[in-house]
This record gives structure tokens, sequence and C-alpha cells, in this order.
């Protein structure tokens, strides 16, 4: 994938200017200007949010291709992502699934619950030694973190402090193939297959690190057809699955809170305008009993996400079903702890900001409310911005002009024609 690309793209010829995305955008995102989309990249948190709602099907995610990814590199791990198997009826074995992943080109697979087991068994350890403030929050999701550091910066220092169960997946798997094989890491790559395209924005950008030890990010959408019928032809499958269903767990909205905190409050939400209402709780310390927080802007967790298949709360009950199913494990070693946690602390995102200075910002927050208070107050989006108070940020910062209201061009055309200001 071309890091310079973001993983979201807009299909012009698609797109009708319909603001469906704009209104909905938790981020203020996205603006429509000459009757397309317009997408404000850095304020883009990847939420996905645009892709699933566009009638259209103009916003597309931008990942790698599953050839590609093949062949970057002399020996290539899969990591496999806990919602990748509820993708499929009546697999419960989970060994079929990572036995097929073989067949179709990877040297080596690598189930990202068992990070996620590593990361549940070392917030256990932190919290009881009291090496963790509470309250916590869980810091798995890319899109989560990227939207408390736009909307709520005084909370970055509750998110969890260890790596995404995919990039910690990428590390131990690299590190665990370099030992097996002797290759140097630099020839081995590490292939997420991904749910959405969130991952993708970790990979190109990572939040907590230098470098992403991930390689490709790759849909599950595009492996499907080619998985499927590749696991119709295992009849004796090799015993690669790692992880414990407290792992596979994950891949559900409250997975992660069972499997780390199953006996201290937590508090475990889905669907972004929940998520959003959630962290205004949270920083105003309306939970005061409430010790983690799990967040998913997808609903029902990871297996809603936009590059999924199948209907999440299908994949939900299948997920479960392989939970229960008794699989047999292959031997491992313990993942390194090293690997666990944050290199760097986030800082907050400027892209929100009105200003470098205090000053600065007040005098421009006063020039958005002298040019907001000539609007109606309606935030109709059909301006192309997602409210009065956004078109009015928009106009101070040249990237609009109040014509654009249809109220206030409607004002001037009556003044022009009758001399007067027409009843609003």
């Amino acid at each position: 994938m071309d890091k310079t690309l973001h993983p979201v793209t807009l299909d012009r010829d698609l797109c009708t200017g319909c603001t469906t995305c704009v209104k909905r955008c938790p981020t203020e995102a996205i603006r429509v200007r000459n009757k397309h989309a317009i997408i404000l990249h850095d304020r883009c948190i990847v939420c996905s949010e645009c892709i699933r709602l566009c009638p259209a099907h103009a916003k597309k995610a931008q990942v790698d291709k599953l050839a590609d990814a093949l062949a970057a590199h002399p020996y290539t791990v899969a990591l496999v992502p806990p919602v990748l198997y509820a993708q499929f009826s009546g697999l419960r074995d989970r060994n079929i699934a990572l036995t097929a992943l073989l067949q179709l080109g990877f040297h080596a697979v690598f189930e990202v619950a068992e990070a996620a087991e590593a990361i549940s068994a070392a917030t256990q350890e932190a919290y009881q030694s009291g090496a963790l403030d509470t309250p916590l929050i869980s810091s798995s999701c890319p899109t989560v973190r990227r939207i408390i550091r736009a909307r709520f910066p005084s909370l970055l220092s509750s998110l969890l402090p260890f790596h995404s169960p995919m990039e910690l997946a990428a590390r131990a798997a690299r590190q665990r193939a370099a030992e097996a094989t002797g290759l140097p890491p630099g020839d081995i790559g590490c292939v997420y297959l991904s749910p959405c395209p969130a991952a993708a924005a970790e990979m190109c950008d990572p939040l907590c690190c230098d470098s992403s030890a991930v390689s490709a990010v790759v849909s599950i959408a595009e492996l499907y057809p080619r998985l499927l019928t590749q696991i119709k032809k295992v009849t004796q499958p090799q015993i690669l699955a790692t992880a414990s269903p407290r792992g596979i767990g994950w891949g559900v909205s409250g997975g992660e809170s069972r499997a780390s905190f199953e006996h201290v409050a937590y508090l475990a939400g889905d669907g972004m305008e929940n998520i959003l209402q959630t962290l205004e709780n949270v920083e105003n310390q309306q939970f005061s009993t409430v010790k983690f927080y799990e967040f998913s802007p997808c609903t029902a967790g990871c297996a809603g996400g936009a590059l999924t298949v199948e209907n999440p709360f299908i994949a939900r009950t299948r997920l479960s079903r392989i939970m229960a199913h008794p699989t047999e494990l292959a031997p491992h070693a313990p993942i390194d702890p090293a690997l666990l946690r944050w290199e760097r602390h986030m800082a907050p995102a400027p892209v929100l900001r009105l200003g470098g200075s205090i000053a600065d910002a007040m005098a421009k927050l006063r020039r958005i409310q002298e040019q907001e208070n000539r609007f109606i107050g309606m935030d109709c989006g059909a301006c192309g911005a997602p409210s009065c108070h956004a078109l009015a940020e928009d106009i101070v910062e040249g990237m609009a002009n109040e014509d654009q209201c249809i109220f206030l061009m409607r004002e001037k055309l009556q003044k022009r024609l009758y001399g007067r200001q027409s009843d609003l």
C-alpha cells in the first residue's frame, strides 16, 4: 500500500453530493463542494461511518491487494483476527481456516487473539499491582485512540499504554518467524487480515511508535471468496491455533473487558454515536464506579467492520459457537512482555484547534460566533457543511463563503429584487 494515500478515498463519479456522510462524520471531516464530497484527511479518524452510510457507495477503503502482500517479502505471515473465522458458516475448528491460509500462499499464520490474551494478562497484572491508575480506556481500537486525541484530549492519560492486538501480533510474529527460519526481520512480511480500514491508518501512521511492524493490510472482503474455496478443500487440518476462547472473544464488543476485568466494574459500548456520548460522560466524570471502558465504533465490535462480509450479529453468534468448540492448540512460546508497551505517548491532535495561541484562538472564535449569528441555526446541511457553526468556521478559515447558506442567499435575492428582507 502506498503510505502517502489515505485509507478512505472518494469516487467522484459515484458521489451525488447528498450530504449523508457530512451529517454523520464524528469529527466534521467531510464537506460537499460543487456537488461532490471532500474528505478533510487531517480530521479523518477512519471510523468507516461514511463508507457504511454512503447510499451511492462512493467512499472506498484503500488497503493492500492480497497478491501484492504475498509477493512483497520472501516469507509472509498472516495475522488472523478472531472475526475472520466468523465470516464462514459452519466453521468450528479454527485450524481449518488457518490451514487454508497456508494453502493460499502464506508461509505461516499467527492468531491475533494470542496477542489479545497477552494484553489481557498484562492489564490484569498491572491493575492488580497498582501500576495503572483508573479509570482506564482500552487502546485496542485505532479509531478510538484517534477520536480521543482529536475530541477528548483530556482522556489521553487514561488510555491503556499497550499496543493494539494487531501491532503486538505483528511484532511477536516477526520475532517468532525470525527465530524459526533464521531470516532477517526485514525479509518477513506481516499481513493483517483486516475487518476495517482503520488498521491501514495505524500501519501508515502509528500513534504510539515510530513505525509499525505490520507490512500490509488486506481486506477480509477481498480474501473471503478465495479463502472459502480453500476451506472447502481442507480434509486434514494442521494444528496451528494458539489462542484460547479468552482471546477469541475480543472479536466482539465486550470481549476485552470480560478477558481483562472479569471481576471489576467495566463498561463496553459499540456504535459511534453511543461511544461519543459515553466519552462525554467519562470526560465529565459521571461514572465514578467504572474502572475500565471498552469502546468500538463498529456495531457489535470488529464483527461489524466495514471490510467484513457477514452480518455483524450473525458473526457475533458464530464467534460464540467457535469459542465453545474444543480446538486443539499448537505449543508456542509466550509473547515477550517487552513488546507490549507503547514506545511513546500520544499527544493531542491539533486539527480541531482554532489557533496557535490562546489569544489567536479567542480572536478567531469571536469571528466564528459573529459569522454564526448571521445564520438561521437550522443545521440543515444544504451548504455542504455539517452545521451552521462548521460553515462559520469554514468561512473564517477561508474555505467557504456565506453565499453557500441558502437562507442568506435568499435574503440577498429578496433585497435585490424587492428591496426588503424576507421573513425567514
